[in-house]
C-alpha cells in the first residue's frame, strides 16, 4: 500500500505543476488518439512513463497494463500478479482545469485486484483499499450511503470518446434519471467509483476500460458497495469494464432493473 500511495502522489505533484506552469515549454499539450476523438495530453505520457518505471523497478517481475504504454494485457493474467494504472483518469478535466482528476494504481493477484489506491490531487483525497481490510479517504474509513430509495439517490455515469457510441445509450440514461432523483457525469470513472465508496454518490453504472476500474472496484467493495454486470459478459468478472453497475446494496436490484430493460 505505501509503496501505491507514494506513487500517487508523485504523480498527483506532476499534474499540479503541469497546471501552474510558468513556462510555456513546461505546460499542458494536447494531442489525440483513437481516431482523433480520444484526448491525451503530455502529462498523461509522462506520469505513465514514471509509474511505470518504478514498478519495474521495484516488481520487476509483476506484470504491467497502463493506458498509455502497455494497454494490452497479457493472456497470463489470471496467473501472474499484475499493475494496472491510469496515470489521469479525467484527462479532459485535467486539460480544461477542473479538479475531478485522480492517478489510479491497483494491483491484481489471480485475476482480481488486491489493493487499489486512487488520488485526486487537486483535492487533495487519497481513497485507499486492500482486500478484506476496508476503504478509506485520507486513512479515514468510509461506507456506501446505504440510501434506501431509488427515487431520491443521486446516479453517477459517464458516455465513451466515440461520439458515434453515444446515441444508443441516451434510452437508458432517460430511464435512469427519470426513477432517480437526479444524475451526474463527473468525467471520472475512478472518482465515480470512490464516490460512490464514501456515500456522495448512490449509485453508478457504465463501460470503461480496465484501468478505469481497476482500483476504484475494490475500493468500492471494501466499501460495501454491490457490483455487478447489467448485462452478460464474456471475461473474468475483474476483468472487463464492459457494463458494471455499482451501489449502495440497498438500490442495487431496483437500479439494475432500470439499467436492465433498456440496454443494449
Amino acid at each position: 500500500m505505501e509503496w501505491a500511495q507514494k506513487w500517487a502522489r508523485e504523480a498527483g505533484e506532476i499534474m499540479k505543476q503541469a497546471r501552474f506552469a510558468d513556462h510555456k515549454d513546461k505546460a499542458i499539450q494536447w494531442t489525440y488518439k483513437g481516431e482523433q476523438q480520444e484526448l491525451v495530453t503530455n502529462v498523461d505520457r509522462h506520469i505513465d512513463q514514471m509509474l511505470c518505471d518504478a514498478i519495474r523497478a521495484t516488481f520487476p517481475e509483476d506484470q504491467i497494463v497502463s493506458e498509455e504504454s502497455f494497454p494490452h494485457r497479457s493472456n497470463t493474467a489470471l496467473s501472474h500478479d499484475m499493475w494496472v494504472i491510469d496515470p489521469i483518469d479525467g484527462t479532459v478535466n485535467f486539460a480544461h482545469g477542473l479538479p475531478h482528476v485522480a492517478v489510479s494504481i491497483a494491483w491484481y493477484h489471480q485475476g482480481r485486484p488486491y489493493l487499489g489506491v486512487v488520488y485526486a490531487p487537486f483535492l487533495d483525497e487519497m481513497f485507499a483499499a486492500q482486500l478484506g481490510k476496508g476503504a478509506t479517504l485520507n486513512n479515514q474509513a468510509i461506507q456506501v450511503s446505504h440510501h434506501k430509495a431509488l427515487k431520491t439517490a443521486l446516479i453517477g455515469t459517464g458516455f465513451p470518446y466515440e461520439r458515434a457510441q453515444r446515441h444508443a445509450l441516451i434510452p437508458t440514461l432517460t430511464q435512469v434519471l427519470t426513477h432517480c432523483q437526479d444524475i451526474r457525469r463527473c468525467g471520472s470513472a475512478a472518482l465515480d467509483l470512490c464516490h460512490v465508496a464514501c456515500g456522495r454518490l448512490d449509485g453508478y453504472y457504465e463501460t470503461v476500460s480496465l484501468w478505469d476500474f481497476a482500483a476504484g472496484i475494490l475500493i468500492a467493495e471494501e466499501a460495501g458497495a454491490e457490483a455487478s454486470h447489467f448485462q452478460p459478459v464474456t471475461e473474468t468478472r475483474y476483468l472487463t469494464g464492459d457494463h458494471w453497475l455499482v451501489s449502495t446494496p440497498e438500490i442495487h436490484q431496483a437500479l439494475n432493473d432500470i439499467v436492465t430493460s433498456v440496454a443494449v
